[in-house]
């Protein structure tokens, strides 16, 4: 989707910056985005990706590792050309937040005690903060208000827990070919996700649904009837309900700047948050 990319061209563009300016940023956000999905892939064994077979898939783990690393190095060489010391500074602790939310969700799997405030903890660090700094990023290398940044970063931020509430409804709910994954892939490694959180706090049959996910061998018909459970439940209305509201907020961080084209397709991105099936 080239999400994080997009959203520091916009930024920069609102605040009147050229492209030939903001893309060493865009392309070393992009780049991050990228190594993070290479180095999941091989912590999942996940065959394919958006379709198409994982790096890891074809050419093994070892080499998977070393391409991640090597895409993360070549970020901090793109982000080394603006000299300032904001950029680099603010990209090392969002990677530092990321590698936590990853520890985190793995220390959790099949943790059915875990609540909602621990979810948005870690989707925080593994998702919205890296789409706040491109946001506010762009904005900075754009030149501009240190106010305006912290107003984008903040619909950066809503933006991305919005967008990781989405991905992880449309896990449960959307097609293998929609994907380009296997459906359900987070609950069939254990991770709980906002909709599985509110299942089990919330189902009339929260005991089974505990003892199934617990039990950690969630074949084909333990998967279908968890999600048989947590449909039932209301989570699925219940997390489109928490999206829209990130969303909402997104949109009010956008009142009062520069209108023209990068503001309206800022709006357009919160609505195509807000309503992707991919």
């Amino acid at each position: 989707k080239r999400l994080r990319p997009a959203l520091a061209l916009l930024a920069g563009r609102l605040c009147n910056a050229s492209v030939r300016r903001l893309l060493p940023l865009a392309v070393a956000l992009e780049l991050i985005h990228m190594a993070t999905l290479v180095h999941d892939d091989v912590v999942d064994e996940s065959p394919t990706r958006r379709g198409r077979p994982t790096v890891r898939a074809r050419w093994g783990d070892q080499l998977s590792l070393h391409t991640g690393d090597y895409l993360f190095a070549r970020s901090l060489v793109l982000v080394a050309q603006y000299q300032d010391h904001r950029i680099a500074s603010s990209l090392a602790r969002v990677s530092v937040n990321m590698c936590q939310g990853e520890i985190r969700q793995m220390a959790s799997e099949y943790d059915v005690r875990q609540g909602l405030k621990d979810y948005l903890s870690r989707i925080k660090a593994k998702t919205a903060l890296l789409i706040s700094a491109s946001c506010a990023l762009g904005s900075l290398v754009a030149g501009a208000a240190e106010e305006v940044a912290r107003r984008l970063g903040a619909y950066g931020y809503y933006l991305g827990m919005a967008f990781q509430i989405t991905d992880d409804i449309l896990d449960l709910v959307a097609s293998e070919e929609e994907l380009g994954k296997p459906v359900a892939s987070d609950l069939r490694q254990g991770i709980l996700t906002l909709p599985t959180v509110y299942a089990l706090r919330s189902s009339s049959r929260k005991e089974e649904l505990a003892a199934v996910i617990s039990g950690r061998h969630l074949d084909e018909g333990a998967v279908t009837r968890v999600l048989e459970l947590i449909r039932e439940s209301g989570a699925l209305e219940f997390s489109r309900r928490v999206a829209a509201r990130y969303l909402e907020k997104a949109r009010r961080k956008l009142e009062g700047l520069p209108k023209g084209q990068p503001l309206e397709a800022l709006v357009a991105v919160a609505d195509f948050v807000g309503h992707r099936r991919f």
